[in-house]
Protein backbone atom coordinates (compact mmCIF):
# COMPACT_ATOMS: atom_id res chain seq x y z
CA UNK A 1 0.00 0.00 0.00
CA UNK A 2 1.21 3.48 -0.79
CA UNK A 3 1.42 6.29 1.69
CA UNK A 4 -1.63 8.46 1.95
CA UNK A 5 -0.94 12.16 1.88
CA UNK A 6 -3.41 13.05 4.61
CA UNK A 7 -2.31 15.99 6.77
CA UNK A 8 -3.70 16.77 10.18
CA UNK A 9 -4.14 20.40 11.21
CA UNK A 10 -0.95 20.67 13.25
CA UNK A 11 1.13 19.32 10.38
CA UNK A 12 0.41 22.42 8.34
CA UNK A 13 1.75 24.77 11.05
CA UNK A 14 5.02 26.45 10.05
CA UNK A 15 6.42 25.91 13.55
CA UNK A 16 5.74 22.17 13.25
CA UNK A 17 7.41 22.00 9.82
CA UNK A 18 10.53 23.81 11.08
CA UNK A 19 10.59 21.61 14.18
CA UNK A 20 10.55 18.50 12.00
CA UNK A 21 13.66 19.77 10.18
CA UNK A 22 15.37 20.32 13.52
CA UNK A 23 14.27 16.86 14.70
CA UNK A 24 15.82 15.18 11.65
CA UNK A 25 19.05 17.11 12.17
CA UNK A 26 19.10 16.20 15.87
CA UNK A 27 18.69 12.50 15.10
CA UNK A 28 21.44 12.73 12.48
CA UNK A 29 23.70 14.46 15.00
CA UNK A 30 22.91 11.88 17.70
CA UNK A 31 23.68 9.03 15.31
CA UNK A 32 27.11 10.49 14.56
CA UNK A 33 28.16 11.04 18.17
CA UNK A 34 30.88 8.85 19.73
CA UNK A 35 29.77 5.70 21.52
CA UNK A 36 30.43 7.14 24.99
CA UNK A 37 27.87 9.90 24.28
CA UNK A 38 25.19 7.48 23.07
CA UNK A 39 23.26 7.11 26.33
CA UNK A 40 23.68 10.63 27.61
CA UNK A 41 24.08 13.46 25.14
CA UNK A 42 22.60 11.63 22.16
CA UNK A 43 19.53 10.60 24.12
CA UNK A 44 19.03 14.13 25.46
CA UNK A 45 19.21 15.82 22.06
CA UNK A 46 16.76 13.30 20.58
CA UNK A 47 14.31 13.76 23.46
CA UNK A 48 14.43 17.56 23.39
CA UNK A 49 13.91 17.74 19.61
CA UNK A 50 11.10 15.19 19.74
CA UNK A 51 9.48 17.10 22.61
CA UNK A 52 9.07 20.14 20.36
CA UNK A 53 7.00 18.36 17.72
CA UNK A 54 5.01 16.35 20.25
CA UNK A 55 4.08 19.39 22.33
CA UNK A 56 3.04 21.39 19.27
CA UNK A 57 0.80 18.50 18.22
CA UNK A 58 -0.63 18.05 21.71
CA UNK A 59 -1.22 21.77 22.15
CA UNK A 60 -3.01 21.90 18.82
CA UNK A 61 -5.29 19.10 19.94
CA UNK A 62 -6.30 20.74 23.21
CA UNK A 63 -9.70 22.40 23.44
CA UNK A 64 -9.16 25.30 25.82
CA UNK A 65 -6.87 28.01 24.55
CA UNK A 66 -4.92 28.27 27.83
CA UNK A 67 -4.21 24.55 27.61
CA UNK A 68 -3.03 25.02 24.02
CA UNK A 69 -0.73 27.86 24.98
CA UNK A 70 0.75 25.90 27.90
CA UNK A 71 1.88 23.14 25.53
CA UNK A 72 3.20 25.68 23.03
CA UNK A 73 5.28 27.25 25.81
CA UNK A 74 6.71 23.82 26.64
CA UNK A 75 7.52 23.33 22.95
CA UNK A 76 9.27 26.71 22.90
CA UNK A 77 11.38 25.71 25.90
CA UNK A 78 12.30 22.44 24.20
CA UNK A 79 13.29 24.39 21.07
CA UNK A 80 15.76 26.38 23.13
CA UNK A 81 17.04 23.21 24.77
CA UNK A 82 17.60 21.63 21.36
CA UNK A 83 19.50 24.69 20.15
CA UNK A 84 21.63 24.52 23.29
CA UNK A 85 22.46 20.90 22.45
CA UNK A 86 23.61 21.97 18.97
CA UNK A 87 25.75 24.72 20.53
CA UNK A 88 27.26 22.15 22.91
CA UNK A 89 27.91 19.77 20.03
CA UNK A 90 29.75 22.53 18.20
CA UNK A 91 31.80 23.42 21.29
CA UNK A 92 32.73 19.76 21.71
CA UNK A 93 33.79 19.51 18.06
CA UNK A 94 30.99 17.20 16.91
CA UNK A 95 29.55 19.61 14.33
CA UNK A 96 31.06 22.48 12.37
CA UNK A 97 30.07 26.13 12.46
CA UNK A 98 27.88 25.92 9.33
CA UNK A 99 25.80 23.13 10.86
CA UNK A 100 25.38 25.16 14.04
CA UNK A 101 24.28 28.25 12.11
CA UNK A 102 21.79 26.17 10.12
CA UNK A 103 20.33 24.85 13.40
CA UNK A 104 20.16 28.41 14.76
CA UNK A 105 18.25 29.60 11.69
CA UNK A 106 15.77 26.72 11.83
CA UNK A 107 15.26 27.18 15.58
CA UNK A 108 14.70 30.92 15.12
CA UNK A 109 12.13 30.32 12.37
CA UNK A 110 10.34 27.70 14.45
CA UNK A 111 10.29 29.98 17.49
CA UNK A 112 9.12 32.98 15.47
CA UNK A 113 6.25 31.04 13.91
CA UNK A 114 5.33 29.45 17.26
CA UNK A 115 5.25 32.87 18.94
CA UNK A 116 3.06 34.14 16.11
CA UNK A 117 0.67 31.23 16.54
CA UNK A 118 0.50 31.82 20.31
CA UNK A 119 -0.32 35.49 19.64
CA UNK A 120 -3.01 34.43 17.15
CA UNK A 121 -4.60 32.07 19.69
CA UNK A 122 -4.54 34.78 22.37
CA UNK A 123 -6.01 37.39 20.01
CA UNK A 124 -8.92 35.09 19.19
CA UNK A 125 -9.78 35.00 22.89
CA UNK A 126 -9.58 38.73 23.61
CA UNK A 127 -12.44 39.90 25.76
CA UNK A 128 -13.38 36.49 27.09
CA UNK A 129 -12.85 35.64 30.72
CA UNK A 130 -10.07 33.17 31.23
CA UNK A 131 -11.45 31.51 34.34
CA UNK A 132 -15.20 32.04 34.16
CA UNK A 133 -16.79 33.36 37.33
CA UNK A 134 -14.35 31.57 39.62
CA UNK A 135 -11.77 34.29 39.98
CA UNK A 136 -10.36 36.04 43.02
CA UNK A 137 -11.10 39.72 43.43
CA UNK A 138 -9.75 42.08 46.05
CA UNK A 139 -12.13 44.40 47.79
CA UNK A 140 -11.47 48.09 47.25
CA UNK A 141 -9.86 49.70 50.27
CA UNK A 142 -10.41 53.26 51.28
CA UNK A 143 -6.93 54.33 52.18
CA UNK A 144 -8.02 57.28 54.33
CA UNK A 145 -9.47 54.85 56.91
CA UNK A 146 -6.19 53.03 57.44
CA UNK A 147 -4.13 54.31 60.38
CA UNK A 148 -0.62 55.26 59.38
CA UNK A 149 2.14 54.88 62.01
CA UNK A 150 4.03 57.77 60.40
CA UNK A 151 1.12 60.13 61.16
CA UNK A 152 1.16 59.17 64.82
CA UNK A 153 4.85 60.03 65.07
CA UNK A 154 4.42 63.29 63.14
CA UNK A 155 6.86 62.14 60.44
CA UNK A 156 6.82 63.61 56.98
CA UNK A 157 6.44 61.11 54.19
CA UNK A 158 7.76 62.24 50.85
Amino acid sequence: MGEQNQEYGFESLASYQHSLKLLKAAYKLAKGLPAFERYNFADQIRRSALSVTLNIAEGYGRYHYLDKIRFFYIARGSLTETLSAFISAHQLGYIDYEQLEWAREIEAEAEKSLNGYIAFIRKQQQGSKEFGNKYVREEQLEYCDIPCPANELNLEIS
